[in-house]
């Protein structure tokens, strides 16, 4: 097949002019140049494709029914030329971004919105799961991007820092008096008598936590698990406990006095938050596009 591709152009340009001069002239090559390829591709086939009269030569049966599919073919091929070219032209493309819900919704989409909104012709698919579900798939080249903490393994990973974000404990004013009252007593410990939110074990977010209450010897009596840090910015917003965030989220409700900051002694140290992307794989313009802008986004932000 590949080798019969310059033959099937020649084919395609003798049966659009019916004429073998003309042919040989659209296509700058001789005219016994043509001859030979066509009867080159009627031997190739078995088949003859072309009646030769005095007029020119005309589309047997067999050849016409193969000019269809080869003038399909073409416009294939055209049409992908187009494709790519407008690709370029109008900065077409496909990014596909793994990022986790709660990264998405306050760091992500503030910079997509700006981005879309500028270059509209480009394409977003957003996984969004769990860092390590991130990092995997971008181990596998399935996504180009990843929105993330620092990964602590990096093997094949470049890690582009865009901001710094704070974690810290918050609860409503109210969840902490009825602690105070129910404890009788003036201050209570909310690890030790109050109920604490947090992710379930095995995300990077709990982890990073879970390393720090080890390094300062506390340990929660009395847990609740959520799957999402939406869920437990909700679930402390009602008074169903003290909720592990990100701080940087939050600070609007801590500032109004929605929520409360549990002071710890020392603070939870400052975590980066970055895109990832496989150093083995190839940028598209559309991807290189975003990197620039992104960066320029969260440096000035």
């Amino acid at each position: 097949m590949e080798q019969n591709l310059s033959l099937y152009r020649i084919f395609f340009e003798v049966a659009q002019t019916g004429n073998i001069s003309r042919a040989a002239k659209n296509l700058y090559i001789s005219q016994p140049a043509i001859s030979k390829a066509i009867s080159k591709l009627e031997d190739n086939l078995h088949l003859p494709l072309f009646i030769r009269n005095s007029r020119g030569v005309q589309l047997t049966e067999e050849g016409a029914i193969l000019f269809e599919h080869v003038r399909a073919a073409f416009e294939m091929l055209d049409h992908g030329e187009d494709e790519l070219k407008r690709m370029m032209e109008l900065g077409v493309g496909h990014i596909r971004i793994g990022v986790s819900t709660v990264l998405c919704k306050y760091v992500l989409l503030p910079c997509l919105k700006e981005f879309v909104a500028r270059y509209p012709h480009v394409k977003f698919t957003i996984h969004c799961q769990s860092t390590l579900q991130t990092l995997e798939l971008l181990e596998k080249q399935q996504i180009d991007l990843g929105l993330t903490a620092e990964p602590s393994h990096k093997k094949n990973i470049i890690f582009d820092k865009v901001t710094d974000i704070e974690d810290g404990f918050i609860a409503t004013p109210a969840y902490l008096t009825n602690m105070r009252l129910r404890e009788g007593a003036l201050q209570s410990d909310v690890f030790k008598n109050g109920t604490v939110l947090m992710l379930e074990k095995g995300n990077v977010s709990r982890t990073y936590i879970e390393d720090y209450f080890r390094e300062q010897h506390v340990e929660p009596n009395h847990l609740l698990e959520v799957s999402t840090m939406d869920l437990i910015i909700d679930f402390a917003r009602i008074g169903l406990g003290a909720g592990c965030v990100i701080k940087n989220f939050v600070r609007e409700e801590i500032k109004n006095g929605t929520f409360v900051e549990i002071p710890l002694t020392p603070p939870i140290p400052k975590r980066s938050i970055g895109f990832v992307y496989n150093s083995q794989s190839s940028h598209s313009k559309a991807l290189n596009m975003f990197i620039k802008y992104y960066r320029h986004f969260y440096q000035n932000a």
